[in-house]
């Protein structure tokens, strides 16, 4: 209780949150309830009674009776003729800052009102929903009509203002179906677009308010229990479904888990930004008005179709049900001319296309060809036909696919997206390929396995055989693209984690890959792939490798001799190792040290390198055979060129036994253990295995385990207690996870062959790994 008697709003928001059965839009309104009753006993107490010409509003969300756990209030004190505003105004707003709650405030006339709500579009679009919450009714009662009727006035100069915030918006926080951790309130699909949609459907003819909200009320209903439950489960006004909240908050509302949870999520964004699209593009129609529509007048554009009103709509004559190929033409036509599908178009398309039937028709298979072909509009064509239920008639299989989670931080999409991006990205590769087609189609389905058990590699060539073959593939064809999913990994992996100097990596590609056409596919599908599954799949480095390791397989496959590798050392490394003292040197993304040979000094130096903040990609090491040894690093941008002296000083001082590094990493894992990481639905768990099959010279050790500091430092340092030779390293970090190898020889110079050695080995890095937190 607070001075008077009166309750504490806290309190009264922690009762309301310890209500668990209390959820979504009923959550918000008992909240807003108890707000107004609240904010109206301190109007009471600061006027003693006298409310005569002052009134309280709340506006916006609050005005909505939209309260959410972490909302603010936003709300205006109307007055007229009143002396004593000021210090009103302070009762008010003192307690409510006493309570920790934050307020958005005003305190204007109701000509001040309407004036800032003529020039300010957040002040107008917040006066829609205002209402009195206490004082004098009569003051401000007319004020939201006042400000409706100035909104549909100002309609002219309003609505480009909130459609180019609406757009700026979706670039900044992208779209909420299709994202590992979306924002509920402001992505594309958020519940600030049906706020948008309201505010806009109250200022044309063309939007219906009643229908914008109708139809949305489900997908609404499911946004707003989650994001309830987040702000109650947080304690905090977050409105990004992190990875880390998403089980808990499932398992509150009752969906089964955080992969339901995400489906539901993702549906629901999906509908509301289609309703926001549609909406949007009309409220544009009409503004242009019929003249500025019909510029040309209608024109044929193939069988069926016809562009009208800046649309492609369907022909008079149009026949969905006889026409499988009608649905793609039409999305293909769209992406081709940058011009949406008709509503009119894509009802009849979602009640006249036929379900699966026998195959296709060549004309079905170039229509999906062709749509593919036009990129990232083409994604949206098809993005449309989804929508409506139209794409899984003609492709059952991806059912399994829609509204799929990828929870781990190195995918940003939902499988279903990250199949289209992928598509879209490949189209602008189809240069590089013999046969566009199959690298088009390859891409739409070269994941699709995720949707059904089992490893999604395995899974999927099954599906693709099978859909393949039902588009109208030849066998040669469909065997190809069978062969495109299960090699879709082939070259990345290749890439960053065997040694391209090693014939036996060469080898083992080229005989996977059979042929130079086979290759120019898959290093087309893994560039397309690569760009669209986050930031951390593709960069300069992982490029170049691939190019790299295409070159050398192109080479191998026409018979080539592959040309000598880079000497180790070189003449350059001999006439710094010459001076027999420590050296540190750095040139574009490489880092040289040379220094006497010593037991362990890859892990002096990987130890070094993370105390300074440098992402290690690769590793080779040599000797010179007299006592000095050289080390190459390819690393990561880190903000700025190494600072090679410090490097230098603080190698040589961890070598002199002068800083332990043990306790120096110990001590940045703590600074930075309170920052955000890239996180996964589960945990990563490490592994560590030995591998004699993979070069012909040495042991490969792959190492997966959980992302932290000095990760490849405690990895160097047990390979050294094990008395294990390390030659060469690939480092790549995947979102939560670093996977690693390192090509190893014994004490005796050669493979570990032994199987209890090699054991020995796994559990020793194993230990490693798990001597010191990891950073989740």
């Amino acid at each position: 209780m607070t001075e008077g008697g009166r309750a504490s709003l806290r309190l009264l928001r922690d009762q309301l949150v310890a209500r668990v059965g209390l959820q979504g839009s009923a959550w918000c309104a008992a909240y807003s309830a108890a707000a107004d009753a609240w904010l109206a006993d301190l109007v009471h107490q600061a006027t003693d009674g006298q409310v005569e010409g002052i009134a309280l509003l709340a506006v916006g969300g609050y005005g909505r009776g939209q309260l959410w756990p972490g909302s603010d209030l936003d709300v205006v004190l109307v007055h007229r003729g009143r002396r004593d505003i000021a210090d009103l105004a302070q009762a008010v707003w003192y307690p409510v800052w006493d309570e920790r709650v934050r307020l958005d405030h005003s305190v204007r006339t109701p000509r001040e009102v309407m004036a800032v709500a003529d020039t300010d579009l957040r002040v107008a679009l917040g006066l829609l929903d205002a209402r009195v919450v206490a004082g004098d009714p009569t003051l401000a009662a007319d004020l939201p009509a006042r400000a409706a009727s100035l909104w549909r006035a100002r309609a002219k100069r309003w609505l480009p203002a909130l459609a180019a915030s609406v757009e700026e918006r979706h670039a900044v926080h992208g779209d909420l179906a299709f994202l590992l951790e979306p924002d509920l309130k402001e992505a594309h699909g958020g519940l600030r677009d049906a706020h948008a949609l309201r505010a806009a459907a109250r200022a044309t003819p063309v939007l219906s308010e009643v229908t914008t909200t109708a139809d949305l009320q489900g997908p609404l209903e499911t946004l707003c229990r989650v994001r309830v439950e987040l702000h109650r489960r947080t304690g905090k006004a977050l409105d990004r479904l992190l990875l880390q909240e998403q089980d808990q908050v499932a398992t509150a509302l009752g969906t089964g888990d955080a992969d339901a949870l995400m489906a539901e999520v993702a549906a629901a964004g999906r509908a509301v930004a289609w309703a926001s699209d549609d909406a949007w593009r009309r409220v544009a129609s009409w503004q242009e008005g019929p003249r500025g529509r019909r510029a040309g007048g209608d024109r044929p554009l193939e069988a069926g179709l016809v562009a009208r009103d800046k649309e492609v709509a369907l022909a008079p004559e149009a026949d969905p049900a006889s026409d499988p190929s009608l649905a793609l033409r039409a999305a293909a036509a769209g992406a081709e001319l940058g011009l949406p599908l008709a509503r009119q178009c894509l009802a009849r398309l979602a009640a006249e296309v036929p379900g699966p039937g026998g195959p296709w028709a060549r004309e079905t298979r170039l229509a999906l060809v062709r749509v593919l072909a036009a990129g990232q509009p083409g994604a949206l064509g098809l993005e449309a036909l989804d929508r409506q239920g139209v794409l899984v008639r003609l492709l059952p299989e991806w059912e399994q696919v829609r509204n799929r989670p990828q929870r781990n931080a190195y995918h940003r999409f939902t499988v279903d997206r990250h199949l289209l991006e992928a598509a879209a990205n490949a189209a602008a590769l189809t240069a590089q390929v013999s046969r566009p087609d199959l690298l088009l189609v390859g891409a739409l389905l070269h994941d699709i396995g995720k949707g059904f058990p089992g490893d999604h590699t395995e899974a999927g060539m099954t599906v693709v055989a099978e859909v393949a073959a039902r588009m109208g593939f030849p066998p040669d064809d469909v065997d190809a693209l069978v062969g495109l999913v299960r090699h879709h990994l082939l070259l990345a992996d290749a890439a960053t984690r065997r040694d391209l100097d090693d014939p036996a990596t060469v080898e083992s590609v080229a005989a996977a890959v059979g042929d130079r056409d086979t290759l120019e596919l898959l290093a087309a599908l893994t560039e397309a792939d690569s760009l669209a599954t986050g930031p951390a799949a593709w960069g300069p480095w992982k490029a170049g490798l691939v190019r790299d390791l295409v070159a050398r397989v192109r080479r191998h496959l026409a018979g080539q001799r592959q040309g000598p590798s880079a000497a180790m050392p070189g003449e350059d490394h001999l006439r710094l190792m010459a001076t027999g003292r420590l050296h540190v040197v750095a040139v574009g993304s490489s880092v040289t040290v040379t220094a006497p040979d010593r037991p362990g000094l890859l892990a002096c130096v990987a130890g070094v390198l993370a105390l300074h903040r440098i992402d290690v990609h690769s590793a080779q090491l040599g000797s010179d055979g007299a006592g000095m040894a050289v080390e190459v690093f390819k690393v990561g941008p880190s903000g700025g060129p190494p600072d090679c002296a410090r490097l230098e000083e603080d190698l040589a001082a961890v070598l002199g036994g002068r800083l332990a590094l043990d306790q120096r990493l110990a001590e940045r894992a703590r600074v930075y253990a309170g920052a955000r990481r890239p996180q996964a639905a589960q945990p990563a768990v490490a592994e560590v295995v030995v591998d004699n099959r993979a070069s012909a010279t040495a042991s490969v050790l792959e190492v997966r385990a959980p992302d932290g500091v000095g990760v490849l430092y405690r990895i160097a340092r047990a390979l050294a207690d094990c008395q294990v030779d390390v030659s060469s390293a690939k480092v790549a970090t995947l979102g939560h996870e670093v996977v690693d190898s390192f090509y190893v020889r014994g004490h005796n110079g050669g493979k570990l062959l032994d199987a209890a050695a090699a054991r020995q080995v796994e559990q020793a890095v194993l230990a490693a790994l798990a001597s010191e937190p990891a950073l989740a």
